[in-house]
């Protein structure tokens, strides 16, 4: 696929779907975004986006994808208001019961809500010259040429609501976790692809305030995981406009409510008291907004035998995470980079190279996602002996790196996906964890372990982290996963 075609079309104006469509602009005549929503102005939730109203923010990698894309997105975004700050020098990491050491390490995340951000990069979008959107239409068919082994096209519903066909070099399938590319499959003689699914239970509660002056300490956002002793979370980060954004989230069915009153209780029942302790005071701008998330799942189109040229997917159409590690908007970034450089190559038009290529972009924020997942009991699912390994593992390289830097820094650079997670492994830095264990006190609620373990984290007020109700602890039993940021709510 050398040098300039014709026309492409992308399905779905979500984040994977605009970062598409502008990889696609510098090899296409015409690109064609079709969006089944009314699109709004930057900021204004979209319907399409039900998690838009929670915590959102791009990994120091999405970020730096954004500016590669579009020159100058950091500090545009800043000038409007987000909010960028240094992913470990202003951000407090409560992990396993420990708070990671805080040092400024040059490495910058970027934290706005998700309506601001998708609604910044689809004003970027708009201006390419070769970028159109078509929004209040839907895609109701592929079409395919007649013995069926590549798409030509789509059958869309415009805004009329008359049926158009539209024929196009390359389809983009960017609609997310409700794509139909399984069902087009199946209708056109070809297999559905395999789905790996871990089911979680997820529920969010989101709340929005105006903290009091100094309330945060210096830092734009608090992370709060669960122990084993209290499996609740709670993430408080800047957004722009001078607010903040409260998400708490529970697995298993441990909902936050969205009553005030139960709201509130939730803050104050998380394994520290740093983030109720930053909210007092503070001015609520509304009222807390659920969220709701099944099960984390991956659609596996890189196994099919068959598959028809002139389609893709992307984003959440291929693998949706669970949304409090905050990989979202960074993995199809990611994948739009992936996607840019096999353009290049002339291969995006190959199928099993690009299902293979995308494959190996997600496995490494899947592998994360799923196995901080799998440590919790309640969650099903098989742990392999790495799983465990890597599970039993991290508590103590929490508890390592409340004093030691270095691995602090190794770490936040694997959560931001910068780094590949292996690398925490290695044998220098398992000794530093080792000899770190050695030196410190244990947290409270922190995982079991054969040596002495870290510097705990500022407990409660009661001097004790609050152990879970009987009938959380019977559902729950010992939680060792540990929550990362959200981003996305932390992004998608």
């Amino acid at each position: 696929m050398q040098g300039t075609q014709d026309h492409a079309i992308v399905m779905g104006a979500s984040m994977a779907g605009l970062l598409a469509a502008r990889v696609l602009s510098e090899h296409y005549q015409r690109v064609t975004v079709i969006e089944r929503d009314e699109l709004p102005p930057i900021g204004a939730h979209r319907r399409g986006v039900p998690h838009g109203r929670h915590l959102h923010g791009l990994h120091p990698r999405g970020r730096e994808i954004l500016d590669e894309l579009f020159p100058g997105f950091t500090d545009a975004l800043t000038a409007s208001g987000a909010v960028c700050c240094d992913v470990l020098g202003e951000i407090r990491w409560q992990l396993s019961g420990y708070e990671l050491r805080r040092e400024h390490i040059g490495l910058p995340a970027l934290f706005a809500s998700r309506p601001f951000i998708e609604g910044h990069v689809r004003a970027l979008v708009r201006q390419l010259p070769r970028v159109s959107l078509l929004d209040r239409c839907s895609v109701a068919a592929l079409m395919a040429t007649s013995d069926r082994r590549r798409i030509i096209g789509v059958r869309v519903h415009d805004r009329e609501g008359l049926m158009t066909d539209i024929a196009a070099d390359i389809v983009v399938d960017a609609t997310g976790r409700g794509s139909r590319t399984p069902v087009w499959l199946q209708e056109l003689g070809y297999q559905r692809p395999a789905e790996d699914r871990v089911e979680i239970g997820l529920g969010y509660a989101t709340r929005t305030y105006r903290l009091r002056p100094g309330a945060m300490n210096g830092s734009y956002m608090i992370l709060t995981a669960g122990t084993p002793a209290n499996p609740r979370n709670g993430v408080l980060a800047v957004t722009e406009g001078g607010r903040h954004m409260l998400t708490l989230a529970g697995i298993c069915g441990d909902h936050p409510p969205t009553d005030r009153a139960g709201f509130d209780a939730f803050v104050s029942d998380l394994p520290s008291n740093a983030i109720s302790m930053a909210i007092a005071g503070a001015e609520p701008l509304g009222d807390p907004v659920p969220f709701r998330f099944p099960a984390s799942t991956r659609n596996r189109y890189e196994r099919l035998r068959a598959f028809p040229a002139g389609l893709i997917v992307i984003g959440d159409a291929v693998c949706s995470f669970n949304p409090v590690y905050g990989q979202g908007m960074t993995v199809a970034a990611a994948e739009a980079i992936t996607l840019r450089r096999l353009l290049a190559a002339g291969s995006a038009d190959n199928p099993r190279r690009y299902f293979n290529a995308i494959a190996a972009a997600i496995d490494v924020p899947w592998d994360i996602a799923v196995g901080a997942d799998l440590a919790f009991p309640g969650v099903p699912g098989r742990r392999s002996a790495k799983v465990r390994l890597v599970n039993r593992y991290l508590p103590k390289l929490h508890a390592a790196a409340t004093r030691d830097a270095a691995l602090a820094r190794s770490l936040i650079r694997v959560i931001g996906l910068k780094d590949r997670p292996e690398g925490l492994m290695r044998p220098d830095r398992a000794l530093r964890v080792l000899r770190g264990n050695f030196r410190q006190p244990a947290a409270h609620g922190s995982a079991p372990a054969t040596v002495p373990t870290g510097l705990p984290i500022c407990p409660r007020s009661s001097g004790r982290a609050a152990p879970p109700t009987a009938k959380r602890q019977a559902h729950l039993g010992p939680v060792t996963a540990r929550v990362l940021p959200h981003r996305k709510t932390p992004a998608r």
